[in-house]
């Protein structure tokens, strides 16, 4: 048998296990459906049980691979490590972890922004992700391998006066995807998608003028579909991303501001 390729191995999940989180809705759906279809069993996981229900039936119909769902919020502590348990009582292992889920609660103003609201917003955002990575990160280079993609945003280096913790939390994402690069290599390799605007259902509550916005400020002069996230993180996750980790790859249309 031939040596696969780059190229081979940059769509071949055949058998892995791969753990999305907000994986029931906008790009976790995307990244869950597009695992699937390149062989990979799968966990989706997210705050409501129901809707993790219908998006494994919904694989397991198109795919026929198998689809566990979990009701996970990634801000609680207990519920990420019964999320890891789950994921090992049903496959055995996992081989990817996408940290997806996330949220960016509105406030009337930063001087009236709440202690709950400021938790809660770093809870889901940071805290999540970093227990998640540590659980599962640990099992992966106790098994051998794996792949973490944790995904921020372009919050996390241009935020919004109305993004100001969402925006923290975010850049806190970047901190932590080097810091586990560094810590779980070199067996697990860490990366982070940053995400620009997507048409994700979100977006239906966009103003108008938002996307006159994107056609000023992205040199693609539009938010992005939800399925045009998939390469990137089919990329990140395969074996054609060997020598990749520790970095951050931006899938904004082109925002103008840089990252350092």
């Amino acid at each position: 048998m031939s040596t696969p390729t780059p190229e081979d191995r940059l769509a071949d999940f055949t058998d892995r296990v791969v753990v999305v989180t907000g994986g029931s809705r906008g790009l976790g759906r995307a990244m869950v459906e597009a695992f699937a279809r390149c062989g990979a069993d799968v966990v989706v996981a997210s705050r409501k049980v129901a809707s993790c229900e219908a998006m494994a039936a919904e694989v397991v119909e198109a795919t026929g691979r198998r689809a566990l769902p979990v009701a996970c919020h990634v801000g609680d502590w207990d519920q990420c490590d019964a999320l890891v348990e789950a994921t090992y009582a049903e496959f055995g292992r996992c081989d990817v972890l996408v940290n997806n889920a996330g949220s960016s609660p509105l406030y009337p103003s930063l001087a009236e922004v709440t202690p709950e609201l400021f938790d809660k917003t770093m809870a889901t955002n940071l805290r999540g992700t970093f227990r998640l990575s540590a659980a599962f990160g640990a099992r992966m280079v106790a098994d051998g391998g794996g792949s973490i993609i944790n995904v921020s945003s372009i919050s996390a280096s241009a935020p919004t006066p109305v993004e100001a913790i969402y925006g923290a939390a975010k850049a806190g994402v970047h901190s932590l995807t080097e810091s586990f690069a560094r810590a779980y290599g070199p067996t697990v390799r860490v990366n982070c998608l940053q995400p620009g605007p997507f048409l994700t259902d979100i977006a239906a509550h966009w103003p108008d003028s938002a996307h006159e916005g994107f056609r000023q400020r992205l040199a693609l002069q539009r938010a992005g579909e939800a399925d045009e996230i998939v390469g990137a993180a089919l990329y990140l996750a395969s074996d054609a991303a060997s020598f990749t980790t520790g970095s951050v790859l931006k899938v904004d249309g082109g925002a103008v501001y840089g990252t350092g």
